[in-house]
């Protein structure tokens, strides 16, 4: 007889491919359902109006989040020339209109100007605390929120196409903390033809691509499926992909206990590294520990609560 799956008894990664018109917490809520979890997370919010990559951290792997936040992503978006928007897409007012248009020529002459590390003003229409209180609530409110600029990187933009006179399709290659919204606002403005997103998708966060993105519909499939936990185990991607950009440490089960318990392991031998900073500990190809290696010593900042199958 099967074992029946247990809450928190699932680790790793559900690399979503998020419906237009859910928001981010909406989608970990209903991973969580399908896969049968209490604990979830997602690594980089993604607008309602946005579709696409939505990488969620399940049980464990929670613990590894900021790895793939801070990871680079894709985006391809679609702008309308003419109109500029409080939102910085379509779901806001109209602020501002132009009649010019721009060529696909004249489009990519301004794009270098938008890569590399750039000053963004952040759409006031985010979720950038202002005084402790969210830019969108106050805007909602009908407040004028002044947001400062900030640095951001981005490292390649391209024109895809142009549809139509009004329409260019682009794709972002980008840092953490890009608005693609504002982007869009800023390239309407230089061009002086003002713009707004109408259509935003996210192809790669991180270590994650488009071959990882599984849809909702067939997290459903799965709950009606005879084998439904090897199926699930296949989908899920392994917490250590989180981890792909630092080093990894294979330790003893002796050293692997010590660092469970908060202590730190001396490293020593032929094969002890002799760089210093970020690493994560295994052991027997389990992860054990993430954490720093300060002057031959690993020391554990976050300890994996998993047994052995």
């Amino acid at each position: 007889m099967a074992r029946k799956q247990k809450k928190n008894d699932v680790h790793g990664w559900v690399v979503l491919d998020k419906p237009f018109g859910m928001t981010s917490t909406q989608a970990v809520g209903a991973v969580k359902r399908l896969v049968g979890t209490s604990k979830a997370g997602h690594a980089g919010t993604l607008d309602p109006l946005a579709s696409g990559m939505l990488p969620i951290a399940l049980g464990e792997a929670t613990k590894t989040v900021p790895f793939v936040m801070d990871g680079e992503k894709v985006y391809r978006f679609t702008v309308r020339w003419g109109a500029e928007t409080t939102t910085d897409d379509a779901e806001g007012e109209v602020v501002a209109t132009a009649e010019s248009r721009p060529t696909a020529d004249e489009i990519n002459t301004i794009l270098d100007d938008f890569e590399g590390v750039i000053m963004q003003v952040p759409p006031a229409f985010s979720a950038i605390k202002v005084d402790g209180e969210r830019a969108y609530d106050l805007a909602r409110a009908g407040e004028e929120v002044e947001l400062a600029a900030r640095p951001i990187e981005i490292h390649a933009l391209d024109l895809v196409e142009c549809p139509d006179a009004d329409t260019a399709v682009f794709e972002a290659e980008c840092g953490k903390g890009t608005y693609v919204r504002a982007l869009a606002r800023d390239m309407g403005r230089q061009l002086g033809c003002r713009g707004h997103v109408v259509e935003l998708r996210r192809l790669v966060v991180g270590p994650f691509d488009e071959d990882d993105m599984i849809s909702l519909e067939m997290l459903e499939a799965l709950r009606h499926s005879p084998a439904r936990e090897d199926d699930l185990a296949k989908l899920i991607r392994p917490i250590e992909t989180a981890l792909d950009d630092i080093p990894a440490l294979a330790l003893s089960e002796a050293d692997a206990n010590r660092l469970k318990n908060g202590q730190p392991v001396l490293l020593r031998g032929r094969d002890a590294p002799t760089f210093e900073g970020p690493a994560y500990a295994a052991c027997r190809g389990q992860l054990v520990a993430l954490g720093d290696i300060e002057r031959g010593e690993f020391h554990p900042k976050r300890v994996f609560n998993l047994t052995r199958s």
